[in-house]
């Protein structure tokens, strides 16, 4: 099993979110610890689990589903 654990930095860079938002506005509430996130070795330190973030990411967006996209911008679910 081979997890990518990033920082809030790191996972700043790749949302294209400010690193206070991720850690005020984001983290459990969207960002939810043992799921998106763990304390190594019980420590203040935080570490981002990538993919569950990319996952949910994906499957909240609502590009998950059958849609069709309209000259007006709009989409047309199938």
């Amino acid at each position: 099993m081979n997890i990518e654990y990033i920082t809030t930095e790191e996972l700043s860079k790749r949302i294209r979110y400010d690193v206070r938002t991720i850690r005020e506005r984001l983290k459990d509430s969207v960002l939810i610890e043992g799921i998106h996130y763990i304390r190594p070795f019980g420590g203040r330190k935080i570490l981002y689990l990538w993919e569950p973030i990319e996952r949910d990411m994906v499957l909240h967006s609502g590009h998950h589903t059958l849609a069709i996209p309209m000259a007006n911008g709009g989409r047309m679910n199938g």
